[in-house]
């Protein structure tokens, strides 16, 4: 007996010791460069000139920094946002330079260190629904010239609400859990075997365009794959399906002539396709200030990817599929009422106006969820400089049950060429019901 009190003492002690490694191992990992050097001096900030201001303005817009951290009907930039997560919702913070509720006290250290470390002022971890593996792609350069423009605004004070995260998600010491199982700062460096307008937009696309943070899949702890993968997914909470970027039969983007991929980014429409859901407000909020030489040096990354992509190749032409005469004529008489008015009967649309159905690859995607969620909510696309009064959708969430919107989707996926699968009406149940909650 005393042999195996004496065997698994020495067990608890090695586990103990092996948890207290580990411990040590995440504590270095996520602080160790402050524990080396606590009393580093700050870097002096970038001088306020005025191209400093302007390029600062036009970075912040680029990274669709002042749509997060402003909420609607309060002070711009004051934050106070909620930003919804599987695990609860989390407030933007207040970027002014208010001294106690905001970047008042801020250097541009800090600055740097929160872009590209993902921790705040006197090192508090923040939470991964700030995109830090993306910033931390940005340069130092542009880190300053963003902060001497953030610094120039008025101030505004306005406490950031607590988040509301299932505990213990939230605590520093979930945190750091997270970041080194996840998390690895990702400074941006050219690819040498790219020109230098591929480079600059794999640049923006990668940090201050944060695109995977959408157009990738989660794991079960929000974790994407990186700044790179592209390869699209269904965004939690929002419940928006963000397409693969890699794959020509879900973008288009390998097969698009170049302007017009320019002209979809910076206005929203290009006259055969348009952006919708959370992708309008991309465009509305960030990628309608860009130049166009950084919009089609974005374009030129972006397509480059999608012609790199075994995905993109030709796809052999699939079976009409077989849809139950009660469904295609349930589905003909909901499209005659409400929708051929706009889109055509033979789903032509009107150009320049309403989109047409007919080889519309949103229609075609395999996952069904944008189409409920339009059909359901309705929506206008983004008001830009190029297109600055779209057209709308009315929604039909009151007026069309599951069965009627499951039986329209099905005709328009079916008809004029197209040849996507039956949605059902489960599948409707769900996305309604998830897109509710």
């Amino acid at each position: 007996m005393k042999t195996g009190s004496a065997l698994l003492r020495t067990c608890g002690q090695l586990l103990l010791a092996g948890l207290a490694l580990l411990a040590a191992a995440v504590v270095w990992d996520n602080w160790g460069d402050l524990l080396t050097s606590p009393s580093a001096t700050p870097r002096a900030a970038a001088p306020a000139t005025p191209d400093t201001l302007q390029r600062g303005q036009y970075l912040v817009q680029a990274g669709n920094c002042i749509a997060c951290h402003s909420e609607r009907g309060r002070a711009q930039l004051a934050g106070g946002r909620a930003i919804e997560t599987p695990f609860g919702p989390v407030y933007s913070s207040n970027l002014t330079p208010d001294p106690d509720t905001g970047l008042g006290r801020w250097n541009a250290q800090d600055f740097w260190q929160a872009l590209h470390h993902g921790r705040s002022r006197g090192g508090r971890l923040l939470t991964p629904a700030f995109p830090y593996e993306h910033t931390s792609v940005i340069t130092r350069e542009d880190s300053d010239a963003m902060f001497a423009w953030l610094q120039s605004q008025s101030p505004v004070q306005q406490a950031q609400p607590p988040h509301g995260l299932t505990w213990p998600l939230g605590t520093q010491a979930a945190l750091a859990v997270w970041r080194s199982l996840y998390f690895n700062p990702s400074p941006f460096v050219p690819d040498v075997r790219q020109n230098k307008e591929w480079n600059r937009g794999a640049y923006l696309v990668q940090g201050l365009g944060h695109c995977a943070a959408c157009h990738s899949q989660r794991n079960a702890l929000g974790a994407t794959a990186g700044v790179s993968d592209l390869s699209g997914g269904l965004m939690p909470v929002v419940n928006w399906y963000a397409p693969n970027l890699t794959n020509d039969r879900e973008t288009g983007l390998a097969s698009t002539p170049l302007p017009d991929v320019v002209r979809l980014l910076r206005t929203g429409t290009n006259g055969q396709a348009h952006t919708s859901g959370p992708m309008s407000e991309v465009v509305q909020h960030s990628l309608q200030h860009l130049s166009q030489a950084d919009v089609q040096a974005m374009a030129i990354y972006l397509q480059s990817r999608a012609q790199a992509s075994s995905s993109a190749a030709a796809a052999t032409a699939a079976a009409p599929p077989r849809i139950p005469g009660a469904v295609a004529e349930r589905g003909l008489k909901v499209y005659d009422r409400h929708c051929a008015t706009c889109h055509g009967e033979q789903g032509q649309g009107a150009p320049g106006i309403y989109p047409a159905l007919a080889g519309n690859r949103a229609v075609l995607l395999g996952e069904p969820t944008n189409l409920v969620q339009a059909l359901l909510y309705g929506g206008y696309g983004p008001a830009t400089a190029g297109h600055p009064r779209p057209y709308g959708m009315p929604p039909f969430v009151l007026e069309l049950d599951d069965r009627d919107i499951a039986a329209v989707l099905t005709h328009l996926r079916s008809k004029w060429g197209n040849s996507a699968g039956e949605v059902t009406p489960l599948q409707v149940h769900r996305i309604r019901a998830a897109s509710a909650q």
